[in-house]
């Protein structure tokens, strides 16, 4: 098991959560969800062979609506996860400093 980066992001709606889960899926190795705003799913993620690696090897993630809390766990950053959701304009801010 890598890390575990913990992140408060404020998920506000389902469209807020579709694209941090759609930008979260795009780091190489992701392997399994659990978004905690509906009954629990897991979901097989094939590598893309086509697509450079990034540096970045994603476990798990989850979202929870209620806590507005994003876990993400795997061989990363907690600045890394904050750059890719700044990208897509969801400030966010370590769970530890809440």
């Amino acid at each position: 098991m890598g890390n575990v980066v913990e992140l408060k992001v404020d998920l506000d709606c389902e469209g807020c959560i579709k694209k941090i889960l759609k930008a979260i899926k795009k780091i190489e190795g992701t392997t399994s969800i659990f978004n905690s705003t509906r009954a629990p799913h897991h979901f097989s993620q094939i590598k893309d062979s086509h697509r450079p690696p990034l540096l970045a090897d994603i476990e798990t993630y989850n979202v929870d609506k209620q806590l507005n809390k994003v876990t993400v766990t795997g061989n990363v950053t907690t600045e890394e996860v904050i750059k890719v959701l700044q990208k897509i304009g969801k400030p966010a801010s370590s769970w530890e400093q809440e």
